[in-house]
């Protein structure tokens, strides 16, 4: 089977798209796949981890002069870096003479006009969204947000379309399902251990600064250990290694984490972003503090809270609800009603899930 994903990784995009199509890409290609990637060279693009992990990689130039600024649909055009059409046309020459068994677009800044000028170069095609907020033209849609159903997607995407929704279809690396087995239930402690801080692959606006300032005006056990996990590309890596240096805590800032289900497996508390991760941290069981960094987190962190697994806090009160929450008298209590939510929300095995879903209908 032959796979091409187009999706991108940039300061502005974020990591996220990118790092769940390379989940997905690694299981399809343990099948015995052959996966390609077509990325435009955002600053920030993760060209390179895409070779690490065993896969073709063909860039396109990034020329943000030519982004569709400002011009819906779709309402984040201007993160394509080219004009829809422009994006097409060097995608099919990225082809070049093959049709693919599955074209898999993740970008929300390409819509069903896109995708239907792709048709004629894949045997079918598959979309990852999130936002439910433009058409589509695909046999196969993936939305892994909690909440989300086909009924949201009705009228947005062919009659024939297959819609995979809700976390138990969230793209995971193996790890996580295979820890999860074997962890026994989580201990219930009285107080808290390890918190993990960990703001996204890119954190351009050093969120992750933020919150360890905040943290510096609460009160947590003097042997309290705190884990900070940053990408590759992150701008503040520097200032955020000064910072963690003061803390009265012992403070570990770890670069590209390799095992990133085993730390979690952990840690009592995390503190993060409210993206993709969030469906890592609910495989395992572990209690968040969600922060919203972008409009598209929002649905997330709303439908976390609601479920009990998560407690939604915002960038402008940061200091004050970090405060408010870690000094509660009952805080081993309440970690303990959230892990059990978070452990019900998803169980890790969504890649093999969706894998099985493009490898059937190649078949």
């Amino acid at each position: 089977m032959d796979v091409v994903f187009r999706t991108d990784a940039a300061l502005q995009i974020g990591t996220g798209h990118l790092m769940r199509c390379l989940t997905l890409a690694d299981r399809l290609k343990r099948d015995g796949a052959r996966c390609r990637f077509v990325c435009r060279a955002h600053p920030g693009h993760l060209l390179g981890l895409i070779a690490e992990r065993g896969h073709a990689g063909i860039a396109l130039p990034y020329d943000p002069a030519a982004a569709d600024a400002g011009t819906p649909p779709p309402a984040h055009a201007a993160w394509l870096g080219a004009t829809w059409q422009a994006d097409a046309r060097a995608t099919t020459a990225a082809l070049g003479d093959d049709r693919v068994d599955w074209l898999v677009a993740d970008h929300y800044a390409l819509d069903a006009r896109w995708e239907a000028a792709l048709r004629p170069r894949c045997r079918a095609l598959m979309v990852i969204d999130d936002l439910a907020d433009r058409p589509h033209d695909c046999d196969l849609l993936l939305d892994q947000n909690l909440g989300r159903s086909a009924a949201d997607y009705a009228g947005r995407v062919p009659a024939a379309c297959r819609v995979l929704a809700g976390p138990q279809h969230a793209l995971l690396r193996p790890e996580f399902a295979v820890l999860r087995e074997r962890l026994p239930a989580r201990r219930r402690p009285a107080r808290l251990g390890h918190l993990l801080l960990n703001m996204g692959g890119v954190d351009p606006d050093n969120v992750t600064g933020e919150a360890l300032a905040a943290l510096r005006g609460c009160t947590l056990p003097d042997d309290c250990r705190i884990t900070v996990v940053m990408g590759r590309n992150a701008p503040a890596i520097d200032a955020v290694r000064a910072q963690a240096a003061q803390l009265p805590w012992a403070t570990d800032l770890r670069v590209n984490v390799p095992n990133m289900a085993s730390l979690m497996a952990d840690c009592d508390l995390a503190i993060g972003a409210a993206g993709s991760t969030s469906w890592e941290r609910c495989c395992l069981g572990l209690p968040a503090l969600l922060v919203v960094l972008a409009d598209n987190q929002r649905p997330i962190a709303d439908a976390l809270q609601a479920a009990g697994a998560a407690q939604a806090v915002a960038r402008e009160t940061l200091a004050a609800e970090l405060r408010a929450f870690l000094q509660r008298a009952d805080l081993g209590a309440v970690l303990d009603r959230m892990r059990e939510k978070a452990a019900a929300i998803t169980d890790g095995r969504g890649t093999a899930r969706v894998a099985g879903h493009l490898g059937g209908f190649a078949a």
